[in-house]
């Protein structure tokens, strides 16, 4: 009876424990693919960061001063200019948008009356037209738009009048274009002009846009010349004594923009200069000296993943992921970064992508992007978080990433909310502002900030709006309600920027003169 009573009690204990451990899987099985990782970055959470934008991804509006030595700065790669011929008043055109031949006789400019720049020295370009082809010269002298790349006989000389108001364009074969009464362009005029109304190789110009992002700066000054002024900027835009400000404001993490060939310092493709990935490295110390998080964020990708001088795209189209070895070599990219500083205590999160603007960036190739790059940083790290960001441009679509990503332990979804660029805003009052950040915004940001989702990032916000002449005090309440909606968000909130030319633009500035306080 003894042994029997003892034999009973270990069957028992054993089916206990076989319950528990059954209990234990089947809870890891049905959670554990959406929580994320425990580790050392978790106790910061939900951070507050602040983005060091314009510091190792160029963009002019941050920060102007840093193109005003560039020899015909207003013409840099991907300006957009329309051509009117001053005797007959027409625009000239890449007929059909390009393909075919360059005709004068649009008394309207639009899409295929524009021409971006391909900047080739300070007075030579191609010139791209609507369909992505190059403008170029025939060898019978007719000016055609049919070169899928430009070659010698797509270089084109601009040659300006004193005040810049007026241009000629000198042709490969040295003569000047010329629109004719006919409709027709020729490159066959040949001589002197005194700029007058009735010379049919003088073209009225008129700029309808222009990039001032990585690509424009360091071929508007040229490799030689734009190293000296990026590595001046790195070294002296954001330093050591930043960080320690960031820490004692109290915020807790900054977001660093950067581009895809900072994997290839110091001798990144042209026209990129080498430099930048010393500077990340000195961010990371001064990160962990002063006990600040980094989030890691690939802000301009190969092939550029929108339209804006941010991606440092040339001339504002976009081709990321349109084919796998793009997709490929931006992985890479991350491959190289998570490598880099996997083991810095400091990096919390990498972010694999900022802003895909659809629908040039196609779901599918995003996702297999986000899988890829997501399992690349996990070869390196499992407590560094990957964070996949929105697409722009998707209307009311904000959840189309929600479950592909909770797929991921660790995994964070990124959302942007900006009133400054959106005309909804252009004649709302203070309070109808503040309302639609604790209505809509709180709603949109409720949606994705699901219990078995990824974790929620505000990425970028700013303090400023569209409400005109507002006192400090608005300016306190609004920057207080998103902080308390996007405060919300399970990852955190980053403010765009640190620094910036406009002051409400610039958290620093904002602090000190008492517009955002952190402390309470």
């Amino acid at each position: 009876m003894q042994m029997s009573r003892h034999g009973t009690s270990l069957r028992l204990f054993h089916s206990v424990c076989l319950l528990l451990l059954c209990f234990s899987w089947l809870c890891s099985l049905s959670h554990g693919k959406r929580t994320p990782p425990p580790p050392k970055s978790s106790s910061r959470l939900p951070v507050r960061a602040v983005c060091l934008g314009g510091w190792l991804v160029t963009e002019g509006w941050i920060l102007p001063s840093l193109f005003d030595a560039i020899p015909n700065k207003d013409l840099l790669d991907g300006t957009q200019l329309q051509f009117k011929s001053v005797p007959w008043g027409v625009y000239f055109a890449a007929e059909l948008g390009g393909g075919s031949v360059v005709v004068a006789n649009r008394t309207q400019a639009s899409g295929w009356e524009t021409f971006k720049l391909w900047r080739i020295n300070e007075t030579t370009f191609n010139l791209r037209v609507f369909g992505g082809q190059f403008m170029g010269v025939d060898t019978d002298g007719a000016v055609v738009a049919t070169a899928l790349s430009p070659g010698q006989s797509e270089a084109f000389q601009l040659v300006r009048n004193p005040d810049k108001t007026r241009t000629r364009i000198m042709a490969p074969n040295g003569f000047f274009l010329q629109a004719k009464k006919d409709g027709s362009m020729t490159a066959d005029y040949g001589e002197s002009t005194s700029w007058a109304d009735d010379d049919p190789s003088v073209f009225a110009v008129t700029k309808v846009g222009q990039l001032q992002g990585e690509y424009q700066i360091c071929n508007g000054y040229g490799t030689s010349k734009a190293t000296p002024v990026l590595k001046n900027h790195w070294k002296t835009y954001i330093v050591e004594e930043d960080f320690r400000f960031i820490s004692e404001s109290g915020l807790t993490a900054v977001r660093i923009p950067v581009g895809w060939w900072i994997a290839s310092d110091p001798s990144p493709p042209a026209p990129y200069v080498g430099g930048s990935l010393k500077t990340l490295d000195n961010a990371f110390k001064w990160a962990e000296k002063y006990n600040l998080g980094v989030i890691v964020d690939l802000h301009a990708a190969p092939g550029s993943q929108n339209p804006w001088e941010h991606s440092s795209s040339r001339d504002g189209t976009q081709t990321w992921g349109t084919t796998d070895a793009n997709i490929a070599q931006t992985v890479q990219v991350i491959e190289f970064l998570a490598s880099r500083y996997a083991k810095s205590p400091s990096l919390l999160a990498v972010e694999l992508m900022n802003e895909p603007l659809a629908p040039g960036t196609s779901l599918a190739s995003l996702m297999k992007y986000y899988r890829d790059g997501y399992h690349a940083v996990r070869r390196h790290s499992s407590t560094a978080y990957v964070v996949m960001s929105n697409r722009l441009g998707i209307g009311e679509n904000t959840t189309e990433l929600l479950e592909f990503a909770g797929a991921f332990p660790g995994s964070v979804l990124d959302v942007h909310y900006y009133t400054v660029f959106n005309s909804i805003f252009n004649n709302l009052t203070v309070d109808q502002n503040i309302d639609f950040i604790r209505t809509n915004f709180s709603g949109e940001l409720s949606k994705v900030t699901t219990h078995n989702g990824p974790l929620t990032f505000v990425g970028e916000w700013v303090a400023e709006w569209l409400v005109p002449n507002a006192t400090k005090e608005e300016y306190q309440m609004y920057a207080k309600a998103q902080m308390d909606v996007y405060g919300q968000a399970t990852f955190g909130w980053a403010y765009w920027t640190l620094k910036n030319v406009n002051d409400h633009w610039n958290m620093q500035w904002m602090i000190k003169n008492g517009y955002i306080s952190l402390k309470s």
